[in-house]
Protein backbone atom coordinates (compact mmCIF):
# COMPACT_ATOMS: atom_id res chain seq x y z
CA UNK A 1 0.00 0.00 0.00
CA UNK A 2 1.43 3.16 -0.91
CA UNK A 3 2.09 5.99 1.80
CA UNK A 4 -1.03 8.42 0.42
CA UNK A 5 -2.68 5.37 0.75
CA UNK A 6 -1.74 4.11 4.13
CA UNK A 7 -2.30 7.88 5.44
CA UNK A 8 -6.12 7.50 4.08
CA UNK A 9 -6.81 4.34 5.54
CA UNK A 10 -5.55 5.68 9.20
CA UNK A 11 -7.95 8.76 9.29
CA UNK A 12 -11.14 6.49 9.90
CA UNK A 13 -9.12 4.41 12.37
CA UNK A 14 -8.09 7.39 14.58
CA UNK A 15 -11.43 8.89 14.18
CA UNK A 16 -12.97 5.34 15.15
CA UNK A 17 -10.18 5.66 18.13
CA UNK A 18 -10.92 8.82 19.20
CA UNK A 19 -14.74 7.65 19.37
CA UNK A 20 -14.00 5.12 21.67
CA UNK A 21 -11.92 6.90 23.99
CA UNK A 22 -14.69 10.21 24.31
CA UNK A 23 -17.11 7.20 25.08
CA UNK A 24 -15.48 6.00 28.33
CA UNK A 25 -13.71 2.97 29.62
CA UNK A 26 -15.72 -0.35 28.79
CA UNK A 27 -14.60 -3.81 29.74
CA UNK A 28 -15.49 -7.04 27.62
CA UNK A 29 -15.10 -8.75 31.05
CA UNK A 30 -17.17 -7.69 34.29
CA UNK A 31 -14.86 -6.22 37.06
CA UNK A 32 -15.16 -7.16 40.66
CA UNK A 33 -18.10 -5.65 41.44
CA UNK A 34 -19.89 -7.06 38.90
CA UNK A 35 -20.11 -4.16 35.90
CA UNK A 36 -18.92 -3.65 32.53
CA UNK A 37 -18.21 -0.10 32.50
CA UNK A 38 -18.93 2.92 35.84
CA UNK A 39 -22.43 4.49 35.16
CA UNK A 40 -22.07 8.55 34.45
CA UNK A 41 -24.03 10.93 36.99
CA UNK A 42 -24.23 10.96 40.62
CA UNK A 43 -26.35 13.28 41.75
CA UNK A 44 -27.62 13.22 45.18
CA UNK A 45 -31.47 12.04 45.93
CA UNK A 46 -33.41 15.11 47.58
CA UNK A 47 -36.86 15.81 48.53
CA UNK A 48 -39.42 16.68 45.85
CA UNK A 49 -40.71 19.91 46.64
CA UNK A 50 -42.81 22.60 45.56
CA UNK A 51 -43.11 26.06 46.65
CA UNK A 52 -46.03 24.66 48.92
CA UNK A 53 -44.64 22.37 50.89
CA UNK A 54 -43.37 24.20 53.83
CA UNK A 55 -46.83 25.76 54.43
CA UNK A 56 -48.87 21.75 54.58
CA UNK A 57 -45.43 20.92 56.87
CA UNK A 58 -46.41 23.80 58.78
CA UNK A 59 -50.14 22.69 59.57
CA UNK A 60 -49.30 19.40 60.74
CA UNK A 61 -48.87 20.43 64.58
CA UNK A 62 -53.17 21.38 64.42
CA UNK A 63 -53.76 18.92 62.06
CA UNK A 64 -52.83 15.90 64.24
CA UNK A 65 -54.75 17.03 67.34
CA UNK A 66 -58.14 16.37 65.60
CA UNK A 67 -59.47 12.61 64.28
CA UNK A 68 -60.65 13.69 60.72
CA UNK A 69 -59.71 10.71 58.50
CA UNK A 70 -59.08 11.62 55.15
CA UNK A 71 -59.39 8.49 51.78
CA UNK A 72 -57.41 9.31 48.78
CA UNK A 73 -59.14 7.85 45.70
CA UNK A 74 -58.75 7.98 41.60
CA UNK A 75 -57.48 10.65 40.28
CA UNK A 76 -56.90 10.09 36.33
CA UNK A 77 -55.43 12.03 33.98
CA UNK A 78 -58.14 13.29 31.80
CA UNK A 79 -56.38 14.80 29.32
CA UNK A 80 -56.00 12.32 26.51
CA UNK A 81 -53.02 13.54 25.59
CA UNK A 82 -50.15 10.59 24.82
CA UNK A 83 -46.60 10.89 23.57
CA UNK A 84 -45.87 11.37 19.52
CA UNK A 85 -43.87 8.13 19.43
CA UNK A 86 -46.34 6.30 21.66
CA UNK A 87 -44.15 5.64 24.50
CA UNK A 88 -46.84 6.58 26.99
CA UNK A 89 -49.07 9.46 28.78
CA UNK A 90 -47.54 13.28 28.58
CA UNK A 91 -49.01 13.79 32.27
CA UNK A 92 -48.37 11.29 34.77
CA UNK A 93 -50.75 8.74 36.05
CA UNK A 94 -50.15 8.71 39.99
CA UNK A 95 -51.56 12.12 40.64
CA UNK A 96 -53.16 10.38 43.34
CA UNK A 97 -50.01 9.17 45.08
CA UNK A 98 -48.96 13.27 44.56
CA UNK A 99 -52.45 13.81 46.71
CA UNK A 100 -51.05 11.15 49.80
CA UNK A 101 -47.96 12.92 49.62
CA UNK A 102 -49.17 16.06 50.30
CA UNK A 103 -51.99 15.60 52.68
CA UNK A 104 -49.26 13.49 54.67
CA UNK A 105 -46.94 16.72 54.75
CA UNK A 106 -49.83 17.86 56.28
CA UNK A 107 -50.26 15.63 59.01
CA UNK A 108 -53.72 14.82 57.45
CA UNK A 109 -55.03 11.53 59.60
CA UNK A 110 -55.21 9.07 55.93
CA UNK A 111 -56.74 5.13 55.49
CA UNK A 112 -55.76 3.50 52.92
CA UNK A 113 -58.18 3.19 49.91
CA UNK A 114 -56.17 3.27 46.68
CA UNK A 115 -54.52 -0.01 46.72
CA UNK A 116 -55.91 -2.42 49.22
CA UNK A 117 -55.04 -5.03 47.29
CA UNK A 118 -52.81 -6.89 50.05
CA UNK A 119 -54.90 -6.09 52.84
CA UNK A 120 -57.80 -7.92 51.15
CA UNK A 121 -55.30 -11.06 50.70
CA UNK A 122 -54.23 -11.13 54.19
CA UNK A 123 -57.99 -10.87 55.10
CA UNK A 124 -58.43 -13.86 52.87
CA UNK A 125 -55.75 -15.54 54.75
CA UNK A 126 -56.85 -14.84 57.85
CA UNK A 127 -60.22 -15.96 57.01
CA UNK A 128 -58.87 -19.33 56.20
CA UNK A 129 -57.32 -19.64 59.08
CA UNK A 130 -54.11 -19.64 57.58
CA UNK A 131 -52.08 -17.06 59.50
CA UNK A 132 -50.51 -17.49 62.50
CA UNK A 133 -50.93 -15.32 65.86
CA UNK A 134 -47.48 -13.70 66.42
CA UNK A 135 -48.23 -14.25 70.10
CA UNK A 136 -48.07 -17.74 69.99
CA UNK A 137 -46.61 -19.05 66.77
CA UNK A 138 -46.42 -22.33 68.27
CA UNK A 139 -49.95 -23.09 69.61
CA UNK A 140 -51.47 -23.34 66.09
CA UNK A 141 -53.05 -20.32 66.63
CA UNK A 142 -54.02 -17.91 63.71
CA UNK A 143 -55.12 -14.58 63.52
CA UNK A 144 -58.64 -13.53 64.67
CA UNK A 145 -60.97 -11.45 62.04
CA UNK A 146 -62.17 -8.46 65.11
CA UNK A 147 -65.05 -6.89 63.48
CA UNK A 148 -64.84 -3.09 63.61
CA UNK A 149 -60.75 -3.15 63.33
CA UNK A 150 -60.63 -0.82 60.13
CA UNK A 151 -61.03 2.59 60.91
CA UNK A 152 -63.18 4.55 58.45
CA UNK A 153 -63.09 7.84 56.79
CA UNK A 154 -64.87 10.83 57.42
CA UNK A 155 -64.03 12.48 53.82
CA UNK A 156 -62.34 10.95 50.52
CA UNK A 157 -60.41 13.36 47.57
CA UNK A 158 -61.28 12.29 43.87
CA UNK A 159 -61.00 13.95 41.13
CA UNK A 160 -58.59 14.47 37.64
CA UNK A 161 -56.20 16.25 35.56
CA UNK A 162 -58.73 18.02 33.03
CA UNK A 163 -56.32 20.11 30.88
CA UNK A 164 -53.00 20.21 29.47
CA UNK A 165 -52.96 23.22 26.70
CA UNK A 166 -49.67 23.65 24.66
CA UNK A 167 -48.04 26.46 22.78
CA UNK A 168 -51.09 28.63 24.82
CA UNK A 169 -48.64 31.54 23.23
CA UNK A 170 -45.09 31.37 22.24
CA UNK A 171 -42.79 34.22 20.76
CA UNK A 172 -39.48 33.50 18.82
CA UNK A 173 -36.63 35.41 16.91
CA UNK A 174 -34.02 34.78 14.54
CA UNK A 175 -31.28 36.36 12.37
CA UNK A 176 -28.29 35.41 10.52
CA UNK A 177 -25.63 38.06 9.38
CA UNK A 178 -22.31 38.14 8.11
CA UNK A 179 -20.31 39.58 5.08
CA UNK A 180 -21.31 39.31 1.71
CA UNK A 181 -18.35 37.78 0.25
CA UNK A 182 -17.96 34.44 -0.50
CA UNK A 183 -15.77 33.36 1.78
CA UNK A 184 -16.86 35.82 3.90
CA UNK A 185 -18.01 34.77 7.98
CA UNK A 186 -21.73 34.66 8.91
CA UNK A 187 -23.14 34.14 12.13
CA UNK A 188 -26.99 33.14 13.00
CA UNK A 189 -28.92 34.12 16.18
CA UNK A 190 -32.35 32.86 17.36
CA UNK A 191 -33.91 32.11 20.51
CA UNK A 192 -37.79 30.81 21.50
CA UNK A 193 -40.30 30.89 24.60
CA UNK A 194 -43.58 29.28 25.12
CA UNK A 195 -46.12 28.88 27.61
CA UNK A 196 -48.03 25.80 28.26
CA UNK A 197 -50.47 24.70 30.68
CA UNK A 198 -51.80 22.33 33.46
CA UNK A 199 -55.08 22.08 35.14
CA UNK A 200 -56.64 19.90 37.48
CA UNK A 201 -60.33 19.35 39.27
CA UNK A 202 -60.86 18.19 42.42
CA UNK A 203 -63.67 16.99 44.77
CA UNK A 204 -64.06 16.40 48.73
CA UNK A 205 -66.63 14.06 49.25
CA UNK A 206 -68.08 13.08 52.82
CA UNK A 207 -67.79 9.55 52.91
CA UNK A 208 -70.70 8.47 54.80
CA UNK A 209 -73.59 10.89 53.31
CA UNK A 210 -71.62 11.25 49.74
CA UNK A 211 -72.60 14.76 49.96
CA UNK A 212 -69.55 16.89 48.01
CA UNK A 213 -68.49 18.63 50.45
CA UNK A 214 -65.39 21.09 47.98
CA UNK A 215 -64.64 21.09 44.73
CA UNK A 216 -62.01 23.01 43.75
CA UNK A 217 -60.08 23.79 40.20
CA UNK A 218 -57.11 24.99 39.12
CA UNK A 219 -54.17 25.78 37.33
CA UNK A 220 -50.98 26.29 36.40
CA UNK A 221 -48.98 28.19 33.52
CA UNK A 222 -45.48 26.10 32.46
CA UNK A 223 -42.78 28.40 30.33
CA UNK A 224 -40.13 26.90 27.93
CA UNK A 225 -37.14 28.51 25.75
CA UNK A 226 -34.61 27.75 23.57
CA UNK A 227 -31.88 29.98 22.36
CA UNK A 228 -29.14 28.69 19.57
CA UNK A 229 -26.66 30.64 17.86
CA UNK A 230 -24.01 29.21 15.11
CA UNK A 231 -20.86 30.35 13.19
CA UNK A 232 -20.06 29.52 9.68
CA UNK A 233 -16.62 30.52 8.05
CA UNK A 234 -13.92 29.49 5.18
CA UNK A 235 -9.66 29.24 6.94
CA UNK A 236 -8.16 29.07 3.54
CA UNK A 237 -8.95 25.98 2.20
CA UNK A 238 -11.14 24.70 5.18
CA UNK A 239 -14.30 26.01 6.65
CA UNK A 240 -15.81 25.53 9.88
CA UNK A 241 -19.13 25.24 11.05
CA UNK A 242 -19.93 25.57 14.81
CA UNK A 243 -23.18 25.84 16.65
CA UNK A 244 -24.66 25.91 19.68
CA UNK A 245 -28.04 26.27 21.89
CA UNK A 246 -29.84 25.58 24.94
CA UNK A 247 -33.27 24.64 25.45
CA UNK A 248 -35.23 24.40 28.96
CA UNK A 249 -38.89 23.24 30.03
CA UNK A 250 -40.44 24.02 33.51
CA UNK A 251 -41.29 20.28 34.38
CA UNK A 252 -44.66 19.08 33.48
CA UNK A 253 -44.90 16.45 36.27
CA UNK A 254 -43.55 18.65 39.01
CA UNK A 255 -46.39 21.10 37.91
CA UNK A 256 -48.95 18.87 38.33
CA UNK A 257 -47.54 17.91 42.21
CA UNK A 258 -47.48 21.84 42.99
CA UNK A 259 -51.11 22.40 41.87
CA UNK A 260 -52.17 19.33 43.58
CA UNK A 261 -50.38 20.49 47.12
CA UNK A 262 -52.19 23.77 46.43
CA UNK A 263 -55.17 22.26 46.70
CA UNK A 264 -54.85 20.06 49.38
CA UNK A 265 -53.40 23.32 51.37
CA UNK A 266 -56.59 24.79 50.88
CA UNK A 267 -58.75 21.79 51.57
CA UNK A 268 -56.89 21.12 54.84
CA UNK A 269 -57.48 24.80 55.77
CA UNK A 270 -60.88 23.89 55.20
CA UNK A 271 -61.27 20.95 57.04
CA UNK A 272 -59.79 21.47 60.31
CA UNK A 273 -60.68 25.53 60.45
CA UNK A 274 -57.37 26.35 60.71
CA UNK A 275 -57.89 30.54 62.03
CA UNK A 276 -55.36 32.79 60.74
CA UNK A 277 -52.37 33.30 62.70
CA UNK A 278 -52.18 29.75 63.73
CA UNK A 279 -49.35 29.42 60.54
CA UNK A 280 -46.08 29.08 61.23
CA UNK A 281 -45.31 29.84 57.42
CA UNK A 282 -46.88 31.71 55.01
CA UNK A 283 -46.67 30.57 51.06
CA UNK A 284 -43.07 30.04 49.35
CA UNK A 285 -43.75 31.85 46.53
CA UNK A 286 -44.33 35.36 46.07
CA UNK A 287 -45.72 34.75 42.37
CA UNK A 288 -48.94 32.85 43.60
CA UNK A 289 -51.64 35.09 42.96
CA UNK A 290 -53.67 33.05 45.78
CA UNK A 291 -51.81 33.84 48.73
CA UNK A 292 -52.91 36.10 50.92
CA UNK A 293 -50.59 39.02 50.38
CA UNK A 294 -51.91 40.86 53.87
CA UNK A 295 -51.41 37.65 56.04
CA UNK A 296 -48.36 38.41 57.83
CA UNK A 297 -49.58 41.90 59.31
CA UNK A 298 -53.00 40.39 59.74
CA UNK A 299 -51.84 37.25 61.85
CA UNK A 300 -50.15 39.72 63.64
CA UNK A 301 -53.17 42.01 64.83
CA UNK A 302 -55.08 39.29 64.99
CA UNK A 303 -53.22 36.35 66.96
CA UNK A 304 -54.40 37.15 70.48
CA UNK A 305 -58.34 37.75 68.66
CA UNK A 306 -61.21 35.42 68.25
CA UNK A 307 -61.29 34.46 63.95
CA UNK A 308 -63.95 36.10 62.58
CA UNK A 309 -66.25 34.57 60.41
CA UNK A 310 -65.95 34.52 56.68
CA UNK A 311 -68.52 36.07 54.59
CA UNK A 312 -68.59 37.16 50.88
CA UNK A 313 -68.82 40.53 52.11
CA UNK A 314 -64.86 40.46 53.09
CA UNK A 315 -63.76 39.53 49.57
CA UNK A 316 -64.33 39.73 46.19
CA UNK A 317 -62.86 35.89 45.78
CA UNK A 318 -63.28 33.43 48.20
CA UNK A 319 -59.94 32.14 46.93
CA UNK A 320 -57.82 34.91 47.41
CA UNK A 321 -57.36 34.10 50.91
CA UNK A 322 -56.32 30.58 52.22
CA UNK A 323 -55.61 31.36 55.84
CA UNK A 324 -59.47 32.57 56.50
CA UNK A 325 -61.16 31.88 60.18
CA UNK A 326 -64.28 30.77 61.17
CA UNK A 327 -66.23 31.52 64.12
CA UNK A 328 -67.92 28.91 66.66
CA UNK A 329 -71.35 29.92 64.37
CA UNK A 330 -70.50 28.68 61.09
CA UNK A 331 -72.39 25.47 60.13
CA UNK A 332 -69.31 22.54 60.43
CA UNK A 333 -68.18 20.91 57.57
CA UNK A 334 -70.14 18.99 54.97
CA UNK A 335 -71.74 20.97 52.25
CA UNK A 336 -70.51 24.60 54.00
CA UNK A 337 -66.86 24.15 54.50
CA UNK A 338 -67.44 27.42 52.67
CA UNK A 339 -69.97 29.33 54.14
CA UNK A 340 -73.56 30.08 52.69
CA UNK A 341 -72.90 31.87 49.06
Amino acid sequence: MTPRGRKHLWKPVAAALGALALSGCISPSADSVGRYTAPIGGSPVISNETPYSSALRCMSGIVSQHPVRIAVGQIADYTGKIEADGSGRKVTAGAALMAMTAFSKSGVHMVERFDTSVAELELKYANNKLIGDDKNPNDGDFRKIMAGSIPGSDYYVVGGITELNFNIRSENASGTGGGTATNATTGTLGGAIYVMNVGLDLRLVNTNTLEVADVISYQKQIIGRQISAGVFDFLGTNFFDISAGESALEPIQLAVRSVIERAALEMVTRIYRIPPGSMCASLNTAADPLGDRSYPARAANQSNAAPAAYSMESSNDPRQNPYRGYSSGDAVGDVRLRGRY
